[in-house]
């Protein structure tokens, strides 16, 4: 979401002569946006600026000084702290406000002090945004859905992205066929719960995620549809259904089930058990038998016990995962989670982790070698890092690399799997022989 909202930013800013730049030398606006769900990453944005204030600094009194804007979640949760520690930025924006960047700069060029905006606006960003701009590969992000009203416990998503919203179905196609019109092969949906999603069409009805899906696939050249972050209880039979019916959705999904114990599942404010989860799993498995799935694991969660991790590793082993992302629990400031008792020592949250990576990694590079030997369509969308080589994704989101021209960039193009990495897949196209790892 955080890429689809970049690239906004950018169709905000043309108007004003804002052009992308290569890097931040040189540049007259540096926009940080970024991620608050874990400290790790949002201590990033505080090591990015000290960096930044060096590179403002040397520019203050040319003809071209730089100007320092932190947008989206971290600027949303801190507002006015990012300015006591970094008084040298210049704005600071939620991300429910970057459409009114040029207003923003402009009261920053009139009053000549830094703007904070992270108010959420009582209108729709969305009906505030221009028609988007250049398109980067075959592949395009388009947001449906955002903000949660989940409240997990370990989750600072409803403080910095709001309640849910689901954007009306007529906007959503109108940039679905936009995207399509300038080259999109592919187009990911994106929501922080995104099966959530509950548009209102023009006709006073209100039209599911797996309706929206099936109207998405007749747009002309629109070939592939993804989604993500899917919440497990929001998983309906519409939802299901089009996972059967629906040749464009791709048999890849990434639905988070975060622990396999019960008891931290609850503790969590989960709206789902392990067994639900699992029958989830086999309601779509049914539907699409070559579904593969992603999801997010947190371990070391407080209150977690031996026996609790061990059941997440047990629904590890029975689900299967193709890919994975797993951390370690960092506690949010203002989460419930925060608070509890019973934090688990850093050294048993590494333990944990890496038995769990381990299980995770192995079962990747399994799937990966199942691969080998099968025709796939893979849509190839930049090049590789080698001469002649391309690389694309297939229908389960892995990286293949295949040796072939330039001109079939943004094509789909069946190939043969003939070799597995632990992250990648290489490939030759049917009788030709040269394959690039």
């Amino acid at each position: 979401m955080n890429v689809y909202d970049a690239s906004r930013m950018e169709d905000v800013l043309a108007p004003m002569g804002y052009g992308a730049a290569d890097g931040m030398e040189g540049a007259d606006l540096v926009i940080l946006n970024t991620c608050h769900i874990r400290e790790k990453a949002a201590e990033k944005v505080y090591s990015e600026l000290g960096r930044l204030r060096q590179e403002k600094a040397a520019r203050a009194g040319t003809s071209r000084p730089m100007r320092i804007a932190v947008g989206g979640c971290v600027a949303q949760a801190e507002g006015e702290e990012i300015l006591k520690r970094a008084p040298f930025v210049d704005l600071v924006f939620g991300p429910q406000t970057y459409h009114r960047l040029p207003l923003m700069l402009r009261e920053l060029d009139s009053r000549g002090q830094a703007v904070v905006d992270t108010e959420f606006p009582a209108d729709d960003k969305f009906d505030q945004l221009p028609e988007a701009g250049r398109l980067d590969g075959a592949s395009a992000f388009l947001t449906v859905q955002e903000g949660c009203d989940k409240f997990c416990t370990f989750c600072v998503v409803p403080y910095t992205r709001g309640a849910e919203f689901s954007r009306p179905v007529d906007p959503v196609l109108r940039e679905a066929r936009l995207l399509a019109g300038k080259g999109a092969r592919e187009v990911t949906l994106l929501g922080q719960n995104v099966n959530a999603y509950h548009g209102a069409h023009e006709d006073g009805s209100e039209w599911t995620l797996g309706r929206l899906i099936r109207e998405l696939a007749e747009i002309d050249g629109l070939d592939r549809i993804r989604y993500t972050t899917s919440y497990p209880a929001e998983v309906d039979d519409d939802l299901i259904a089009a996972h059967r019916d629906v040749p464009a959705l791709m048999p890849f999904l990434h639905l988070p089930v975060q622990s396999g114990s019960d008891k931290v599942l609850k503790a969590m404010n989960r709206r789902h058990t392990a067994g639900d989860y699992k029958d989830i799993v086999a309601r779509l498995r049914d539907a699409q038998p070559d579904l593969a799935l992603s999801s997010d694991f947190i371990v070391g969660f407080p209150g977690e016990t031996d026996r609790d991790f061990e059941e997440t590793m047990s629904l590890v082993r029975e689900v299967g995962f193709v890919q994975a992302y797993s951390f370690k629990y960092s506690p949010r400031p203002g989460t419930p989670a925060a608070d509890m008792d019973d934090q688990v020592p850093e050294d048993v949250k590494s333990v944990r982790l890496q038995e769990l990576q381990e299980e995770l990694n192995r079962q990747q590079m399994a799937f990966n070698e199942t691969c080998v030997g099968r025709e796939m369509q893979v849509l190839f969308d930049r090049p590789g890092s080698r001469e002649g080589q391309l690389v694309g994704r297939s229908p389960y989101m892995q990286a293949v690399h295949a040796t072939l021209p330039a001109t079939r960039m943004g094509d789909i193009v069946t190939v043969m799997i003939d070799r597995a990495k632990p992250n990648s897949l290489s490939a030759v196209v049917p009788g030709k022989q040269e394959a690039v790892a």
